[in-house]
């Protein structure tokens, strides 16, 4: 959640810089700082911690000039808050200055390598280990630095948009990006670089947007040149930004809620990225390779978690004891760690979090540890104290999300609870090798079904404008879509104020079913599968009461088209990754629905989007 900021050009560097992280402020605000090379060739660093305008403070006296620098305002990842943490990181040799956004998940063996290598480190954190790296390589091997980046980042594990500058050459910049956003901007003789175009639309409407493992070298006076990681040029493409710099917060949505729901397709593409290889045919996860033998001896695993990351919790219960055949248990947090729970050395505690910072979660994780189990976190915001405070885990790499009411986190974390059950199952050999093949391919292919489903919002919005004024409804489901059925109560609760239940669909007749009426909407999550002619017969139980059905079914079901009162076709899937889509509908109607009510869809009353308190 860093912001990145460079510029290269005839002005003054600083200026745009300091101007540039303070519209970046927002991803970030514990520490600041800019790397410029003045008319000397002399590279000058300055940190500082807190907010933008300390480090102008900081500077007020220094040497600002230059016409080449890059800047960074920090979000800590790893290391605390301070001067020395702060980017931008240079090298053992002085000649390189790095900034980074992302995180480095194998920093940890890189730098116990480096340290062999007689590499001292001043910092703690990763992006230390990557600009030394990049130093390492360059001087031992005698490269030019593109070359040295390229190799640099053929070993690195995780995601990073970077910027390097170096004393020695100051009319280039070198950047690159994986997972996470860089946007070159190209002016009249001069180039900028950031983390999305609200420091860049200013001077220029003409930009490129690096894709996933693309490395710009901006060199004053040239065009940009853009490769991979293997030094295969790639021809750019220039796009002109025509957006309004109040826009891009929101990329022109009414809502953060509608932009997140739609950027799900992206968002598990960068999850996926580097973890799920169709080529290869299986899932990579750092966690699993540095401690298999923990994982797979696990007696059992024990998900905790709070809100909609429960309900993700179910769904990996399913998953885990479906794959995996080790038992799970799913445990709010907020009851875990008071009721005194039975645990030992022999339990993998999985701790689900959106924020990384839910109180009742890291209470329960810290419980656990003192109780000699291994903690696994599953989390979005990188460097918060669950990540710190686990033994392992995987981030889910959907960029930060602004909506109170979490939609990209809910299926990041049910996107990587998949991944880790194929992955553990397949190193335990309890899962068929043609399943697991067919499943991982399956998974690569979810964003582009996403896609197709997002393609029915005009219709969703208009099936909304009907139950605007309901009191009440019920949502069902069964199997992997019960805490769908669950997540979709809770997103219509906390946007529109409509009381929602959500029920496993054999459970209604055990007393929900006394309050269907012809006043209540009951949405039913009823694709084809194992159990579809069970909830076939829930429907028609419904209907009896003179119930209102809104059904989620198969693309082509015919038999319950003509139960339901209103039906949205869903393309087929496999029954296991069924709520990575079923869950969009669900998502899109509740927001519609609050749209029509006129409620506050990003803030809604009452609830925050970290419970960092009991």
């Amino acid at each position: 959640m860093c912001g990145i900021v460079g510029y290269i050009g005839r002005r003054e560097a600083y200026p745009i810089l300091i101007k540039g992280l303070k519209r970046l402020e927002y991803r970030g605000y514990d520490s600041a700082g800019v790397a410029l090379i003045n008319t000397d060739g002399q590279m000058n660093v300055y940190k500082a911690k807190g907010k933008v305008k300390d480090l102008e403070e900081a500077v007020s006296t220094k040497d600002t000039s230059g016409n080449v620098g890059i800047a960074h305002t920090r979000w800590a990842t790893h290391g605390e808050p301070c001067q020395m943490n702060a980017h931008p990181h240079y090298s053992a040799s002085g000649n390189l200055a790095l900034i980074h956004n992302g995180i480095i998940e194998n920093y940890a063996s890189l730098k116990e390598k480096l340290k062999r290598k007689g590499y001292t480190f001043r910092s703690e954190t990763d992006t230390e280990v990557l600009v030394q790296l990049i130093d390492y390589v360059r001087e031992s091997k005698k490269l030019d630095l593109l070359t040295a980046v390229e190799i640099a980042l053929r070993s690195v594990i995780g995601a990073y948009a970077i910027a390097v500058v170096d004393k020695g050459n100051p009319h280039q910049i070198i950047a690159a990006r994986k997972s996470s956003p860089l946007v070159v901007g190209i002016g009249d003789g001069e180039f900028f670089l950031a983390s999305d175009a609200s420091p860049i639309v200013e001077y220029t409407d003409k930009v490129v947007y690096l894709d996933d493992e693309e490395i710009a070298l901006i060199n004053l006076d040239e065009e940009l040149k853009v490769v991979n990681l293997h030094n295969v040029e790639i021809t750019p493409e220039v796009k002109t930004v025509d957006l309004e710099l109040s826009q891009l917060e929101k990329g022109g949505y009414p809502h953060f809620m509608l932009k997140e729901i739609f950027e799900q397709p992206t968002c598990l593409n960068d999850c996926m990225r580097g973890r799920v290889s169709t080529e290869a045919n299986h899932i990579i996860l750092s966690a699993i390779i540095d401690h298999r033998e923990r994982l797979l001896n696990a007696r059992r695993f024990i998900i905790v978690a709070c809100g909609t990351s429960w309900h993700a919790g179910l769904i990996g219960k399913h998953l885990i004891e479906n794959f995996c055949r080790i038992p799970v248990e799913v445990e709010y947090a907020s009851e875990f760690r008071y009721r005194n729970p039975v645990i030992d050395e022999h339990d993998v505690v999985i701790a689900l979090s959106q924020s990384g910072e839910t109180a009742d979660t890291l209470a329960a994780v810290e419980m656990a540890k003192r109780n000699g189990a291994f903690i696994y976190g599953i989390c979005n915001a990188v460097g918060s104290s669950i990540p710190r405070n686990t033994h392992t885990g995987s981030y889910i790499h959907v960029g930060p999300e602004i909506g109170v009411a979490s939609t990209k986190a809910f299926t990041g974390q049910v996107t990587v609870l998949t991944m880790l059950a194929l992955c553990l199952a397949k190193e335990k050999h309890t899962i068929d090798h043609q399943e697991y093949s067919a499943l991982v391919q399956e998974l690569a292919d979810i964003p582009a079904k996403m896609k197709q489903v997002l393609e029915m919002n005009t219709r969703i919005a208009q099936l909304s404008r009907i139950f605007t004024y309901a009191h009440n409804f019920l949502y069902l489901g069964r199997g992997f879509n019960y805490p769908v059925a669950l997540e979709g109560a809770l997103k219509l609760k906390e946007i529109s104020y409509i009381h929602a239940e959500g029920y496993p669909a054999a459970e209604m007749k055990h007393g929900p079913i006394a309050l269907i009426d012809a006043e209540m909407p009951v949405v039913v999550v009823a694709t084809r599968n194992a159990m579809y002619e069970k909830v076939i017969s829930n429907i028609q139980e419904i209907k009896a009461r003179k119930g209102k059905v809104i059904a989620l079914v198969t693309e082509g079901d015919k038999e319950i088209s003509r139960l339901a009162d209103d039906v949205i076709g869903l393309p087929h899937v496999s029954e296991c990754l069924e709520p990575l889509i079923t869950t969009i509908p669900l998502q899109l109607l509740a927001y519609h629905i609050a749209v029509c009510k006129g409620k506050d869809v990003d803030q809604p009353r009452n609830l925050a989007k970290s419970v960092t308190v009991e």
